[in-house]
């Protein structure tokens, strides 16, 4: 074996390799490019493995074998992209997110879907974890037990790739969930390294005593204290393994080349199916070191950039979408074009259910003038609320500047939102309540924990508002399906056994039907959320000051106003303005004085006039075309 050498000889030699075996020209070039790139991470990660060099020009091949089969149809969307390179940043993006069998049953059922898609604007689909998994509780499917194989109660790989493919000519791309960190227990590779199997062992963390996985627990936490105790559990013959969320759920090793050379297949493959975005499940758990939290980890971030790399020879068009709900700094720094070009962003998301709770967005509007910008070449995925719970994941230190105490305010947020506190109109369910460490989080859906289900009177007016944030801050606002047609709880998951230990299950209901059959109906909640939100949904499609990440911020002098412009190319502006408070409050006129005297209000579809100031009611958003004096 040979080990990876600093130099650009190891590069040489593969490149040489490609060229004598009459390598496709177009990936020649690629791997010119980005080979040089892919050996420097691995030299960082893997130099001192003697199998290294080895390793990576199995990778290479395995990346130009990946290219041989790719459709041409994937081909020619990988030269658009690479053309256009920002073609996620406009204002038309509009992502969709659901779970297969709950929304339409299965894959037929999304494709017969497809015009109400077209009808509501999407551009982006994400489909919740589709993948085989273990009978029972399988985490909402992130326990993968195979990448090639669908679940079949929901169809087939050919049925995944055929409905790719309808989507991309709706013009509409298909992101899946990749599951990163770890497979489930029933996985090929996980019953291969327990039993031993050459070449499997040290593709999970297995230990034969609590000695190692002791040290490594003095300083990883408990994500999921109901499930076990601490990151590790024990296998039936005595051992221990790492399990950093459910038991059933074995991290990988990633310490091992043999692991990245294998996911790295995974990937190649669906991509080869169509997908378009993977979203890069638990990214911050993905390298383990003794003695640290084992979390966000430099080496994390190195093996992104490794798999990127990968994935720009053999699927250039395919893009990394972040999931890291940890701090703030730590969010942003998987994003960027050689890592994750697009990022959930859970601090917007928690900061704006902050902000309505207290009736004060000063926490959120501090978190968009210091924490919305992105590098260039990335965007923000926006969302009111995803299939998991909501964790209050601000900066102690940036509530710290406002006078809030940051373990106390957590507390009273999930207290307010699971309806324990005093004027509370959300009526959600705690989860993973851990009485040792205070650590707890929420779960409902956007109607239930904005007020509908409990008859509140601005409950239609918080989902709108916290809605029209998400879909004019910038990038791609993400809507859960079905929270358009103000979907409640569902409380019925307590009577079904796989569901009833996970809270989340309350907010992730079955199609609502009559929801659906409301939405033209502006007597009811379903009718008149549908017909407001899709209403901002048209106007943003048309409002090109939305595209892209820029965002100035604008003080409203209201502690309960989040104000902003969103600067346009031709010299104006959009400028938006929401009161989380429940009263009215007016903008004064000096206030507004350093904007012209005459605007278009762009949600009314009429021209105003900011000479005498502005009220915006309880609960109100304004989005105004302005100039600037």
């Amino acid at each position: 074996m040979t080990p990876l050498s600093p130099g650009s000889r190891d590069v040489a030699r593969i490149l040489s390799d490609l060229t004598t075996s009459g390598t496709d020209r177009e990936f020649l070039a690629s791997a010119e490019l980005h080979l040089p790139r892919l050996h420097e991470l691995f030299v960082r990660l893997y130099g001192d493995r003697p199998d290294g060099l080895e390793r990576l020009a199995s990778v290479v091949d395995l990346a130009r074998r990946s290219w041989t089969e790719r459709p041409p149809a994937l081909k020619a969307l990988d030269r658009d992209r690479e053309s256009d390179p920002d073609w996620f940043e406009n204002e038309r993006m509009l992502g969709g997110v659901c779970y297969v069998d709950r929304y339409a049953g299965g894959l037929r059922g999304i494709r017969d879907s497809i015009p109400y898609f077209r009808e509501l604007g999407l551009t982006y689909l994400h489909l919740m974890p589709l993948f085989e998994s273990p009978e029972g509780n399988s985490d909402g499917g992130y326990a993968v037990s195979s990448y090639r194989r669908v679940n079949p109660a929901l169809g087939t790989m050919e049925e995944l790739a055929e409905l790719a493919a309808d989507l991309r000519r709706a013009g509409i791309s298909l992101v899946v969930d990749f599951i990163f960190n770890h497979t489930s227990n029933e996985h090929e590779w996980a019953r291969k390294a327990v039993a031993g199997v050459s070449g499997f062992e040290d593709f999970y963390l297995i230990f034969p005593d609590r000695e190692m996985p002791d040290a490594y627990e003095r300083t990883t936490r408990e994500i999921f204290p109901d499930d076990h105790p601490g990151s590790f559990v024990q296998l039936d013959d005595g051992r221990w393994i790492w399990a950093t969320f459910y038991h059933f759920q074995w991290d990988l090793n990633y310490a091992n080349p043999a692991v990245f050379e294998a996911m790295a297949g995974e990937m190649l493959f669906l991509a080869n199916q169509g997908v378009e975005i993977l979203r890069m499940d638990a990214v911050a758990f993905i390298w383990k070191q003794l003695g640290t939290t084992c979390e966000s980890l430099p080496e994390a971030h190195l093996l992104l950039q490794a798999f990127n790399a990968v994935l720009r020879m053999a699927a250039p068009g395919l893009l990394f979408k972040s999931e890291a709900i940890v701090h703030p700094d730590e969010v942003i720094s998987y994003i960027s074009p050689e890592e994750c070009q697009i990022s959930y962003n859970p601090l917007q998301m928690a900061l704006t259910w902050e902000a309505l709770a207290t009736r004060d967005g000063r926490l959120l509007q501090q978190a968009l003038e210091r924490r919305h910008a992105l590098p260039e070449g990335t965007a923000w995925v926006n969302y009111v609320r995803s299939h998991d719970d909501i964790g209050w994941t601000f900066a102690d230190e940036d509530a710290a500047e406002l006078g809030i105490d940051g373990g106390p305010h957590r507390r009273f947020l999930n207290d307010f939102y699971v309806g324990r506190a005093e004027g509370t109109f959300a009526r959600g369910v705690p989860f993973q309540e851990n009485p040792r460490t205070g650590d707890a989080r929420v779960t409902g859906t956007t109607a239930s924990l904005a007020g509908i289900e409990a008859s509140d009177a601005g409950g239609e007016d918080r989902v709108v508002l916290a809605h029209a944030l998400a879909l004019s801050t910038g990038g791609i606002p993400l809507l859960y399906l079905g929270d358009e047609v103000a979907q409640l709880n569902d409380y019925a998951y307590r009577d079904r056994a796989d569901e009833a230990g996970d809270s989340r299950w309350v907010h992730r209901p079955f199609r609502p039907a009559q929801g659906y059959a409301d939405r033209t109906d502006a007597g009811t909640p379903a009718g008149r959320v549908f017909a407001r939100l899709t209403r901002l949904v048209d106007v943003r499609r048309s409002t090109p000051e939305f595209a892209g990440n820029e965002l100035i911020p604008f003080d409203a002098h209201h502690d309960a106003v989040v104000g902003f412009l969103r600067p346009g190319r031709a010299g104006s502006s959009v400028l938006v303005l929401a009161n989380v408070g429940d009263h009215a409050v007016h903008i004064a006129p000096l206030t507004l004085s350093g904007l012209a005297p005459d605007a278009v209000d762009l949600i009314e579809g009429a021209h105003i006039s900011l000479r005498p100031g502005r009220t915006l009611p309880a609960h109100g958003v304004a989005w105004w075309r302005v100039a600037l004096r």
